[in-house]
């Protein structure tokens, strides 16, 4: 196996940072910040979380077919970070500081606009990152590499807005980082990362990339697991301020909760590569959920003033995140080399739209539904004195349905048909062809 070196990988996880520290607020602080400081129902926000998840469904797959086929002098992964660097930074400034006068319309255009700048920047980063190595280990390195500096990058921001006076200062010292860190950080990757072979005999087409998706079973199996086991994430995640401050009632330690979460995903990080060396990423993975589903049920009995039980609570769940975020694109990665032996084409950027789309639609679908159902069903209200029933509510959302998401995701991957000698082989043989 040929280790990358560790400078490229440095400069390929670099720019994950920056978005990882944008990312993760607008999934945690901003309907807090737009409901309480700004007015927005959450009805609304989840309905708008919702609403550019569908323009995703159309722009996302767009954009993987666009990155596999435009060869650019400087490559075809390359020019796409550049193009929507620029975006993100004003679409993440506006979004994060809005004025006084925020409102309703213009929350959802530059959330909008925002949803567009990641579609085309995270797609052709992602497959940039599945073809770097076509080792089966490499890859999960790479990837932890990746979401070892989105933690960072998601601690960065927990820990700005924690420390700031109140939300409005906190968003704002977060898009100084991002404004500032993303255009440094795309440049010094840029630099330091080769763009990868192409190893496409054909050029692919959109009807094509869906015949895979109906005849490759286990790529649709494993895109419905990350899914299910996305959506889980994604409902503590949107709703751990509100159960922090209205279940726990401990609104002021919620920043401090989100590093001890995030700070145990990066200690935990090296742990992975290691368990992937020796056994089969899909075991691996699975076991991390099990054991994330046993330590999160403990959150269903807590109340108010438990603050220190749900601390360990955080620490321990905390430690599996890193597998969650890293080896599912792994396994996706080994897929990617079965479909471009047997087509001829390295449809790499499609084959990870459709994974973007399933990440983001998971986060808000998830978020969204639960804002809705959390407010229409169960009467919770922000900022307010909630009842028995509300709160109840919150509990299940939060800790309940987490829980059998992902053990409906382990049903589905434990006996993962992909071992570690079939992509071996199969990379052997398109290397060969090359």
């Amino acid at each position: 196996m040929r280790r990358l070196p560790r400078l490229t990988l440095i400069a390929f996880a670099g720019p994950a940072l920056p978005l990882a520290a944008m990312y993760f607020p607008v999934y945690v602080f901003l309907a807090e910040f737009y409901s309480t400081t700004h007015g927005l129902s959450l009805a609304f926000i989840g309905s708008a979380f919702i609403a550019v998840r569908l323009f995703d469904a159309v722009s996302d797959p767009v954009m993987g077919l666009v990155s596999d086929r435009v060869r650019l002098p400087v490559g075809r992964r390359r020019p796409w970070l550049v193009i929507g660097c620029p975006l993100v930074m004003l679409s993440a400034w506006q979004l994060f500081v809005p004025g006084a006068d925020a409102s309703a319309w213009g929350f959802g255009l530059w959330l909008f606009l925002l949803t567009l700048g990641w579609t085309i920047m995270l797609t052709p980063y992602f497959a940039w990152g599945a073809e770097v190595s076509g080792d089966y280990a490499e890859r999960g390195r790479v990837a932890v590499w990746r979401e070892a500096a989105g933690l960072i990058g998601t601690i960065l921001a927990a820990v700005l807005y924690g420390t700031a006076a109140n939300a409005t200062d906190g968003l704002h010292v977060v898009a100084l980082l991002i404004v500032t860190a993303l255009p440094l950080t795309v440049a010094f990757c840029l630099w330091q990362v080769p763009e990868p072979t192409d190893f496409s005999k054909t050029s692919g087409s959109a009807s094509s990339l869906l015949s895979v998706l109906v005849s490759e079973r286990r790529f649709l199996r494993l895109l419905i697991a990350y899914f299910i086991n996305g959506a889980a994430n994604a409902l503590p995640a949107s709703l751990f301020l509100f159960f922090v401050g209205a279940r726990l009632e401990a609104p002021d330690w919620g920043p401090a909760l989100l590093i001890l979460y995030f700070g145990a995903a990066v200690l935990a990080a090296p742990l992975w590569p290691w368990l992937i060396g020796r056994y089969s990423k899909n075991r691996v993975w699975c076991c991390a959920m099990i054991y994330a589903a046993a330590v999160f049920s403990v959150a269903l009995t807590l109340g108010p003033g438990d603050v220190a039980i749900f601390a360990a609570v955080c620490i321990a769940s905390g430690a599996a995140l890193g597998a969650d975020l890293s080896l599912p694109a792994a396994i996706q990665a080994d897929l990617v080399d079965i479909d471009t032996l047997s087509s001829g084409q390295q449809r790499t950027g499609a084959f990870f739209a459709l994974w973007s789309l399933a990440t983001k639609a998971a986060l808000a679908v998830a978020s969204g539904v639960a804002f809705i159902v959390l407010e229409a069903v169960f009467g919770f209200e922000a900022g307010a004195q909630n009842t028995a029933l509300a709160l109840a509510g919150l509990a299940g959302l939060y800790a309940l349905a987490p829980i059998v998401l992902k053990l409906i995701a382990v049903v589905l991957m434990w006996s993962f048909p992909l071992s570690k000698a079939e992509q071996e082989a199969t990379r052997a043989r398109i290397e060969a062809q090359d």
